[in-house]
């Protein structure tokens, strides 16, 4: 696919933001209210990369990117 730069960068930020949203489920999931929230903004951060990291891989394989 022959995409213009500002579609590449308009899919990049895409892909921001639906990991930045699975990222805040996950730590909303993983926190309890009787712990400290440390360790689930931790948790969130690497939900937060995986999926960010699986999304441009898959723009990637497909050749969108």
């Amino acid at each position: 696919m022959n995409l213009s730069l500002g579609v590449k960068v308009l899919l990049v930020v895409i892909c921001a933001l639906v990991s930045i949203i699975i990222g805040i489920v996950a730590a909303l999931v993983i926190h309890k209210p009787s712990s400290p929230k440390g360790p689930s903004f931790l948790y969130g951060g690497g939900v937060f990369g995986g999926s960010l990291t699986l999304c441009l891989v898959v723009l990637t394989s497909l050749g969108v990117l």
